[in-house]
């Protein structure tokens, strides 16, 4: 694996990471009360986004490590793929 396709998984696994837990914890205005002119009642009061970047780097970074490891020790080739889903 190269650099570039490291960095590449990474990311995808930090994103992905992040959509799953961006609706953890969010407290709406409208739950809160304080809805601010011009937004929807639905919009987060507070998302504590640092706190959250935080936990999806926490686990994302041994996600990717497993995977990673994975890969490079061939577990799981290109070819068995081809060969479980009838390409190639």
């Amino acid at each position: 694996m190269s650099i570039m396709s490291a960095i590449a998984l990474y990311g995808v696994i930090w994103f992905m990471t992040m959509f799953l837990v961006l609706p953890f914890r969010m407290t709406t205005q409208g739950e809160a009360g304080e809805v601010v002119p011009g937004t929807p009642s639905s919009a987060p009061s507070d998302a504590q986004m640092m706190r959250k970047v935080k936990l999806v780097t926490f686990i994302a970074t041994p996600a990717f490590l497993v995977i990673a490891g994975i890969i490079l020790s061939e577990v799981i080739t290109y070819e068995m793929l081809e060969q479980l889903t009838g390409r190639g």
